[in-house]
């Protein structure tokens, strides 16, 4: 009886035996793993070689930045310095001068005042219609605090222009403020003045 069941014993512990072989997943061969591939040796050499360049390779990383970065401000500068030359282009283009028929009805009001004797009147009105045909065709060029002098020295008029309102102002400024008298030559001479400021073809 003994016997018999211990051989029982044994054949359920080698049935067990055969069971725990052939389990899924689990590892019962522990032989030594395979060794990790060796590194080729052109592949350390390049390491090598970009740790030896690591200061240099930094110092291409940064002036490569600052060289980007110039190249930004300096696309961001050249289209703004292309928009003003286009703005200032483009208010050189405009015609100043005050419309014809206006032009021609102030020449009018100061024939009037001037045909009964009132020179320096005629020509102050002449003075002071030009500033506001300025302002009206600038808005913003003709300040408040600017004289008649400061006017005539814009360079946004034409040089004839300029110089016609330059000395209907003059004349304005020896009357009005100076107290001297105004004579029939002086309006003729305002009123060709005038005439420069209004039609000149150099305002084109």
């Amino acid at each position: 009886m003994a016997s018999d069941a211990y051989t029982a014993s044994e054949q359920k512990l080698a049935a067990a035996h055969q069971a725990l072989l052939h389990t899924r997943g689990l590892q019962l061969d522990f032989t030594a793993a395979p060794p990790p591939p060796q590194v080729p040796a052109w592949l350390e050499s390049l390491l090598r070689g970009l740790v030896a360049l690591g200061p240099i390779l930094q110092f291409v990383f940064w002036g490569g930045l600052a060289l980007g970065a110039a190249l930004i401000v300096w696309f961001v500068t050249r289209e703004i310095m292309a928009s003003r030359w286009r703005e200032t282009k483009a208010a050189a283009a405009v015609d100043w001068r005050p419309e014809p028929a206006a032009a021609r009805a102030l020449l009018e009001d100061a024939d009037r005042l001037a045909a009964a004797g009132r020179f320096g009147e005629a020509i102050h009105l002449l003075l002071f219609r030009s500033i506001d045909d300025l302002a009206g065709r600038r808005p913003g060029l003709i300040r408040p605090a600017l004289t008649s002098r400061d006017i005539a020295g814009l360079d946004q008029m034409p040089a004839p222009a300029r110089g016609a309102f330059g000395r209907i102002a003059e004349q304005v400024e020896h009357s009005f403020f100076g107290g001297r008298p105004v004579s029939a030559d002086d309006f003729a001479h305002a009123r060709g003045d005038y005439e420069t400021f209004a039609f000149s073809e150099g305002w084109s």
